[in-house]
């Protein structure tokens, strides 16, 4: 056990090094290589800035509105029919957009119900296998300059839907356990 500890410790500045020997060895400026990634990788984080600062703003007035919790009365009636929770439905709905406003509110779920709670195994499984679609869709596509998502969001909303189902299927199983 204590070499595996050893090689997670060792594994970043011997990757490191190995890109630096690896650079020397081909006769490359390691450093001017360096500098122009750094360069290119600041470029991408401003074209993509204003696309984060809206999707954060959007999440935040949602969130401070009630609109959320309106929400999840609304529907709380359907979600007692498939055995979710309606209180976990700004979370579903919220880690669509954002993972740390999620986490934001996952937090609250656990200062509330617990983390051992059936709500609790919900929401910790939910997050941890669905993803940010609209973040994601909006930041690579824009870097990546694609404009035709064809069958993208789709499949997304999709594999969302069918990891909210397993999550309330492992979070059952669990609590029988």
């Amino acid at each position: 056990m204590s070499i595996l500890l050893y090689l997670s410790d060792m594994i970043i500045p011997l990757l490191i090094f190995c890109i630096v020997g690896t650079g020397i060895l081909k006769k490359k400026n390691v450093y001017d290589d360096f500098v122009k990634g750094a360069k290119d990788g600041m470029r991408t984080v401003a074209g993509i800035l204003p696309t984060l600062i809206g999707l954060m703003v959007g999440v935040g007035v949602l969130r401070s509105s009630g609109f959320f919790d309106f929400l999840s009365q609304k529907l709380s009636y359907i979600t007692n029919l498939i055995d979710f929770p309606a209180s976990l439905v700004p979370l579903t709905i919220v880690k669509m957009f954002s993972s740390s406003a999620a986490t934001g509110l996952l937090l609250d779920v656990f200062k509330e119900y617990g983390t051992d709670s059936y709500i609790g195994l919900i929401a910790s499984i939910m997050l941890s296998c669905t993803e940010t679609i609209f973040y994601t869709m909006s930041v690579y596509f824009l870097a990546a300059k694609v404009t035709k998502t064809r069958w993208t969001l789709k499949g997304a909303l999709i594999s969302t839907f069918a990891s909210i189902v397993a999550s309330v299927v492992l979070a059952s199983f669990m609590s029988r356990a």
